[in-house]
């Protein structure tokens, strides 16, 4: 019971004892006022009553006595009157039957008045003659008693509502700062941090207002910190102070996990870029200029590779940048490295370089397996071979011993999509994810896209999505990928929850909004709840439309988490206001667990300190041995997914 309800009632307790002490003092002594009326109204009348008879008692005139008998108890106060001669015998007499009509028989009992008499002499001359006895009559007396008790219970009553009316407005009002103080203890219960800026002048709840004010900002400050250490150590380990890309340790530990893939879908290009002259550059116009052209190199290749979600960029030293995509078409290369050499020929217009010729772009695209040694000097050639041909050029060559299967030419893949859009031909293959605590525990099962050829050649979503992406129809290709995983029983999934990959592209489809919120109020309880994955840079982008759908999502009962965490170089203070239900720690840091140089050990437990703090859970994606997962297990990482657990497969199967 709230504290609200307790002082209510205890008010309207206080009130009742009163009401009733007052009540009961109040009928006693109305009571015992009518009681001596009653007795001083037969006393009188029997007095009065006597000397007006007195003459004709002598003359023994019972004809006129009796006369004035029936004028006197005409009036109907009087139970009984008598008139008896010396001996006692009775000359003259009335009686009246006692009737209390509209009163209660129970409060006729609660406060007897009984029938008071008294008596008066009769004399003759000097001789006692006879005696009057008068008996009153209750009747009269109750009914008015009734009437006053009636009345008084009434405004009592009417009083007792005012009372609690107005009282508990009162103790809402005195009680305001406490439901404050409680929604405040909820909120840092939810990780959300609220200040009361309105202090009460009552002593006892300011000191109680202050103390969770000073508690609140302590916790506050905790998460902070935690935020913070866990940002520095990635910022200091990874990122580049200059650029805000990653530095070459972060490019290598991205690209690493990525060419070390056993899912068979081998395909992806590196990029080299360099900027001309930037020396020179410094020496001639100062390290702030040169610094400046970094950064507006740095700046051109984000915006040339942003609206590619897997994309890992670095600056690896002085004018050199590393680009690297997974899973992407010769047409997505071509693309993007068009698109530097026209940021180049825009940078040159801004004056930022000595001469037009600003830079150089080298690519090498490979379809089998290769390691990180091997791309990086194939692409190192074509970057020579990029600076013999002139000023802001680009040279891209091939790293394969295959044919490929899927189509090449941006054409043939309109015409791929356009089927698989229509005939909504897609094959939802699964992984498991499991619980660190036990192994045989399923966390959920994530779906991954494959569209199958005639010739049974697989091609995954991280080949296909990119182009999607510039043709616009990643929504639609969403809306396909969910509209099968929500046809998938929980005996199929072998699961309780399908995490499904969206693109936060999609989310600015409102038709694409619009359904997915009617699909997800009619999902059967037979189905499993869907979590739906976003990458990590994506969302951060979108950080608005991510909270509201996370908001209509969670409503329906499913959820959303991230992908790929940790790779963005984002700041954690976001999880406090997204809350997704997990976070999915990228493979990189996977990888690098267990090395000597590496602070991954550190950064996924700071992490996940950061997380649970706020109710969030933290997976470990690229889990390939034992070692890798006692390790996580050790680092209180909830769950975890890779080779070493189970292989991606067909859903059906």
């Amino acid at each position: 019971m709230t504290l609200f309800r307790q002082l209510l009632i205890f008010t309207l307790i206080l009130f009742f004892l009163l009401f009733s002490g007052t009540w009961i003092a109040l009928i006693q002594g109305t009571r015992t006022f009518l009681a001596e009326q009653l007795a001083s109204h037969a006393q009188d009348t029997a007095t009065s009553f006597g000397l007006s008879i007195t003459p004709h008692i002598g003359t023994e005139d019972y004809a006129t006595i009796d006369t004035m008998m029936n004028a006197v108890f005409d009036r109907g106060y009087y139970k009984s009157i008598q008139v008896t001669d010396i001996n006692g015998n009775v000359k003259v007499e009335r009686h009246l039957n006692v009737a209390i009509e509209g009163v209660p028989e129970w409060f006729i009992k609660f406060v007897p008045l009984g029938s008071p008499s008294a008596t008066s002499s009769l004399m003759a001359g000097w001789i006692q003659a006879g005696e009057v006895y008068v008996e009153s009559n209750p009747g009269y007396a109750y009914k008015e008693f009734w009437n006053i008790a009636r009345m008084m219970s009434i405004w009592f009553a009417i009083m007792g509502l005012m009372v609690a009316v107005v009282g508990g407005l009162g103790i809402r009002y005195l009680l305001k700062p406490l439901r404050r103080v409680e929604q405040q203890a909820e909120a840092l219960s939810r990780r959300q941090y609220i200040i009361q800026e309105t202090i009460p002048r009552t002593r006892e709840l300011r000191s109680v207002v202050l103390a969770m004010n000073q508690m609140t900002n302590k916790v506050r400050s905790i998460f902070e910190k935690q935020a913070a250490v866990a940002e520095r150590l990635q910022n200091q380990a990874y990122r580049d102070e200059l650029t805000g890309l990653g530095n070459r340790r972060y490019f290598e530990g991205q690209i690493k996990p990525r060419l070390e893939r056993k899912d068979g879908n081998i395909k992806g290009a590196l990029f080299l870029v360099q900027v001309h002259n930037l020396q020179t550059v410094n020496k001639e116009k100062g390290y702030q200029a040169g610094d400046a052209l970094v950064k507006r190199t740095a700046e051109l290749l984000d915006a040339a590779t942003t609206q590619y979600g897997k994309t890992s960029l670095a600056r690896l030293g002085g004018g050199d940048f590393g680009i690297f995509m997974p899973d992407v078409t010769p047409s997505v290369v071509e693309g993007v490295a068009t698109d530097i050499i026209e940021g180049f020929s825009k940078i040159a217009d801004e004056n930022l370089a000595l001469t037009e010729n600003v830079g150089h772009v080298g690519s090498i695209l490979y379809t089998k397996t290769a390691t990180l040694g091997t791309l990086l000097t194939e692409a190192d050639n074509m970057l020579r071979q990029a600076q013999d041909e002139g000023p802001n050029k680009w040279k891209g060559g091939t790293l394969s011993d295959i044919d490929e299967k899927a189509p090449q030419g941006q054409e043939e893949w309109r015409a791929t999509l356009d089927r698989v859009l229509e005939e909504e031909d897609l094959t939802l293959y699964a992984q498991t994810v499991v619980k660190t605590t036990d192994r045989d525990q399923t966390y959920h099962r994530e779906i991954f896209s494959r569209v199958i050829q005639e010739d049974g050649h697989v091609i995954s979503a991280g080949v296909f999505m990119p182009l999607a992406q510039r043709l616009g129809v990643v929504a639609a290709l969403d809306r396909v990928v969910i509209k099968q995983a929500m046809k998938v029983t929980r005996e199929q999934a072998g699961a309780d929850h399908l995490a499904v990959n969206v693109s936060a592209v999609s989310l600015k489809d409102e038709s694409f909004l619009d359904w997915i919120y009617a699909q997800l109020q009619n999902v059967p309880e037979t189905m499993p709840k869907l979590v739906f994955e976003f990458v990590e840079y994506s969302a951060v982008q979108n950080m608005d439309t991510m909270r509201e759908f996370s908001t209509r999502v969670r409503e329906a009962g499913h959820g959303i988490a991230l992908d790929h965490f940790g790779s963005s170089f984002s700041n954690f203070g976001y999880l406090q206001s997204m809350r997704p239900d997990y976070v999915k720690i990228d493979r990189a840091f996977t990888n690098e667990l267990g090395k000597e140089d590496s602070d991954s050990d550190f950064f996924i437990s700071s992490l996940c300190s950061v997380a649970h703090s706020l109710d969030v859970e933290v997976i470990a994606e690229g889990v390939e041995n034992a070692e890798q997962f006692e390790l996580l297990k050790e680092l209180d990482v909830d769950g975890v997914q890779g080779y070493y657990i189970d292989k991606p497969g067909p859903l059906d199967a």
